[in-house]
């Protein structure tokens, strides 16, 4: 159901704002435009393109920036496929995962690792936990929407086995868990002990306490409340911008030059815009997104920079301008009123999918975009209402 929004969130209200039309966009032209641009990401449009189907049963999403395959680009595109109900995607994406990245043996087994060559050689074997937050979710949303198959398309039971290897990882002396078992925070890396503002997902850890193992759903309540409260300690109280990494108590860590406005935190006006759809807005969130799309109101994308978090620029020019254009008008969801709200979604509207070599982290964040802005970034509940 779409239209008027409801202020308990679409979670409750099954209703998903369409922001494009309420703002005056055409309903025939945004549905072209949602359709056209998953086209140009996973259709044969090379100057745009960042999926490569492998044979008959598997495909991946390269970062075409790096040459690698990372699971970040790999749940994204899992998220990506069964929003718009893309089965064959979807099994394709988890297929190539499941049998390259998985990881069976050694501290990291149960994880996925987070860099692999295109023939499926692991770069490395650690896992970012951003990648198995996203195959969580869309794993359950596939389970919800189409069903379960045989294994590794059981998708219920692949997603419950991996939240619970993220959260119990180390407690037979093995491995690290991907959340700190105190603070309830998620982690950069399971073996460190700080974390990536773009990493928090409430409104994920939302549906994780609903549809995870029921000794676990305790822990994901509380990660839900410690990621909210997190992310004001994060983000600048002038700016709203957040650092790539940072400690426990939300100030910047640039132990190795992570600890400024860049790349990676992009995403979390994004985040905070899909969890005020799904959850409701919290005023927190409505100044928040206020904050960060004035900072760039009077900024043009071809002058977009690396920022500390208090605003001063440095000369280093952003490498995902089109990627951070997105994030900000999925972040108008939180205050679709707000004083820069519908020019910042304007701007977005006006931009086309990127092209080039650093076309896939922007691409992804587009598809996003598009998906959260229209309506159509909506959660998937059981068909059996359980």
């Amino acid at each position: 159901m779409r239209g008027k929004v409801a202020s308990t969130g679409a979670c409750y209200s099954g209703i998903y704002r369409n922001l494009l039309a309420e703002y005056g966009y055409d309903e025939r032209e945004i549905a072209v435009r949602l359709e056209s641009s998953w086209e140009l990401l996973f259709g044969d449009h090379e100057e745009t393109r960042i999926y490569y189907p492998i044979g008959e049963d598997m495909g991946y999403i390269l970062d075409t920036g790096n040459l690698d395959v990372r699971t970040e680009g790999m749940s994204y595109g899992m998220m990506m496929a069964v929003q718009l109900d893309q089965r064959d995607v979807f099994d394709r994406l988890w297929k190539w995962t499941y049998k390259y990245m998985y990881m069976s043996e050694g501290e990291n087994a149960g994880y996925f690792a987070w860099s692999c060559d295109p023939d499926g050689t692991k770069r490395s074997h650690g896992p970012a936990p951003d990648g198995e937050e996203y195959f969580a979710l869309a794993l359950f949303f596939a389970s919800h929407r189409w069903g379960d198959g045989a294994p590794p398309f059981d998708y219920g039971a692949k997603a419950r086995e991996l939240l619970s290897v993220c959260v119990h990882k180390g407690e037979d002396g093995i491995g690290h868990p991907m959340w700190n078992q105190h603070n309830k925070l998620i982690k950069f890396v399971p073996n460190c002990e700080y974390s990536d503002p773009s990493y928090h997902l409430p409104h994920f850890y939302e549906l994780f306490a609903l549809w995870a193992n029921e000794e676990d759903r305790a822990f994901w309540n509380e990660a839900v409340v410690a990621s909210r409260e997190y992310l004001k300690l994060a983000c600048h109280p002038d700016t709203g911008l957040a650092p790539e990494y940072a400690f426990y108590d939300g100030t910047p860590n640039d132990e190795r030059g992570y600890g400024h406005f860049f790349s990676d935190s992009y995403r979390v006006a994004a985040n905070v815009g899909l969890d005020a759809e799904w959850f409701g807005a919290t005023a927190w969130q409505r100044e928040e997104v206020g904050r960060i799309q004035k900072f760039f109101s009077d900024k043009k994308p071809a002058d977009y920079r690396r920022y500390t978090i208090a605003g001063e620029p440095f000369e280093e020019k952003s490498l995902h301008p089109v990627g951070l254009i997105a994030s900000n008008a999925m972040a108008s969801l939180a205050n679709p009123d707000g004083e820069h709200a519908r020019a910042t979604v304007e701007l977005f509207w006006s931009t086309p999918v990127r092209t080039g070599d650093r076309r896939y982290y922007d691409n992804c964040l587009y598809l996003f975009a598009m998906l959260a802005l229209s309506g159509s970034f909506r959660i998937w509940h059981p068909r059996n209402g359980a």
